[in-house]
């Protein structure tokens, strides 16, 4: 058992492969209590006919869920459906993965109301995160 009079000193690190290693071991330890986390990425785009990027979704899915980690919209291309039908994709997508359910979070109202809009339901809040909002997490099972 290392004391804390065996270790030399805390430092500062910004070594990646530090990072990766600490990552990797804490992986394995959750592997070992709750399963591996299997993670898929998944990455859904829109272009407009002239072959721009209007909106997207990227995220991943890893213990049956499906976890929204970035949905955008082109500010020009906002009330025209995307975010709506980019969500129904990550749906399709996750259920054809067998996922249970889709998971997200926000500190933009518009954005958590959209999410409520389309059965979203929120399940956890931080306060002041960022300063002076809230952070906003939202749920959403299939069943």
């Amino acid at each position: 058992m290392i004391k804390n009079q065996d270790i030399e000193k805390i430092v500062l690190s910004f070594e990646p492969s530090e990072s990766a290693e600490l990552a990797a071991r804490l992986g394995e330890e959750i592997a070992a209590r709750f399963a591996p986390r299997v993670e898929q990425p998944v990455c859904v785009v829109a272009h407009d006919p002239q072959g721009a990027l209007v909106a997207g979704l990227n995220g991943v899915s890893h213990w049956r869920w499906l976890y929204v980690r970035h949905l955008w919209v082109e500010r020009s291309q906002r009330g025209r459906g995307w975010g709506r039908r980019l969500i129904a994709e990550a749906e399709r997508i996750a259920i054809e993965r067998g996922c249970v359910g889709l998971y997200v979070d926000t500190f933009d109202p518009r954005a958590a109301a959209f999410y409520e809009a389309l059965g979203f339901t929120r399940a956890g809040e931080i306060a002041d995160f960022p300063p002076g909002h809230a952070r906003l997490f939202f749920r959403k099972p299939f069943q």
